[in-house]
């Protein structure tokens, strides 16, 4: 269409198709938690929905290319909506010098090439307590050796694990019931504990105990005919709700990799009841996946009955994972 074609019509009558697409990325955002989650529809808009920010500018751009002032005003509302949603995550929250105790958790990554390096990465994080999850057999001894001589007190159960400067008491695996079906009881012990993938500790600090849940949900699957698979994940998320749900300490902190970012609503029964360390005293989204180019953050610290004062994204390792750091504090 030529300039002159465009003049013929009025600022409020020109660029329709900007305007409505403007309107439904703002309904979109708005109402996203009403969105249908057949073939994990709801749980995929949830996961990217920070992203939905940047086609404000690109339909700002066609509006102002059609001289559209209906698409422009109907701009306002994803602005609005994606600023309500988002904004406060825009600025440094943190309280540098505050905290009491440093908390991490790493995604190791199955097919990590270089697992002594990822452990002395770690152990210079000056974390007191660090969570590994995807830890397999072939590595669990290289992390084990690594960390000893800064960590005197650890625990692996399954695939996830704990190190701590502190004592660790009352350490047992938790069910997020990664089997299912008929057969499941039947599978002797120890094969069930290879596969498990959550654990509960208290930890003793010098303020009084602390519960801390390690965990690493079930993978997702974005598949063409299946959609955004998500059974295993979602399964394991409310098992781990169920499991919080019955923790009678009252400060408890979770370090996971949950495949999924707090916004997503398989995480419902656990956000109710934690908070995220990055979104209390972080910098910006914090996002952990996959580490050569971070689009969302699945790797989690999650808190309740203690404050956090920091939060950070640590550099990446040889995992597809960043890891993740937070000072919390009584």
């Amino acid at each position: 269409m030529t300039a002159g074609a465009r003049d013929r019509h009025g600022p409020w009558k020109r660029g329709p198709v900007p305007a409505a697409l403007a309107l439904l990325l703002g309904l979109l955002m708005l109402l996203h938690a009403w969105i249908t989650d057949r073939g994990g529809l709801g749980s995929l808009v949830e996961t990217f929905l920070p992203w939905c920010g940047l086609l404000v500018p690109l339909l700002l751009a066609w509006a102002l290319w059609r001289r559209s002032a209906a698409a422009a005003v109907a701009l306002l509302l994803p602005a609005v909506v994606w600023l309500h949603l988002f904004g406060p995550l825009l600025g440094d929250r943190s309280r540098p010098g505050g905290g009491d105790l440093t908390v991490a958790e790493h995604n190791v990554g199955d097919a990590n090439p270089d697992p002594s390096r990822t452990a002395r990465d770690l152990a210079a994080s000056d974390a007191d307590v660090l969570a590994l999850v995807e830890l397999t057999e072939q590595a669990g001894g290289t992390y084990e050796k690594e960390l000893a001589r800064t960590y005197p007190y650890h625990s692996v159960q399954g695939t996830v694990g704990v190190w701590s400067r502190y004592p660790l008491s009352d350490t047992r695996p938790v069910d997020t019931a990664i089997d299912v079906g008929p057969l499941a009881s039947a599978k002797p012990a120890g094969v069930r504990l290879a596969s498990n993938r959550a654990l509960r500790t208290t930890v003793a600090t010098d303020h009084g105990p602390l519960a801390v849940y390690v965990a690493h949900l079930g993978s997702v699957r974005l598949m063409p005919r299946g959609g955004f698979w998500t059974d295993s994940r979602d399964r394991n998320a409310q098992a781990l709700a169920e499991a919080l749900a019955a923790e009678r300490n009252e400060r408890v902190v979770l370090l996971g990799d949950l495949n999924g970012t707090t916004d997503d609503r398989a995480l419902d029964g656990i956000t109710a009841r934690l908070r995220s360390a990055q979104a209390e005293a972080g910098a910006g989204f914090g996002f952990t996946w996959p580490a050569t180019f971070p689009m969302v953050r699945i790797d989690q610290i999650l808190l309740h009955g203690v404050t956090a004062y920091d939060a950070r994204v640590l550099p990446a390792t040889g995992s597809d994972h960043l890891p993740v750091v937070a000072s919390v504090g009584w």
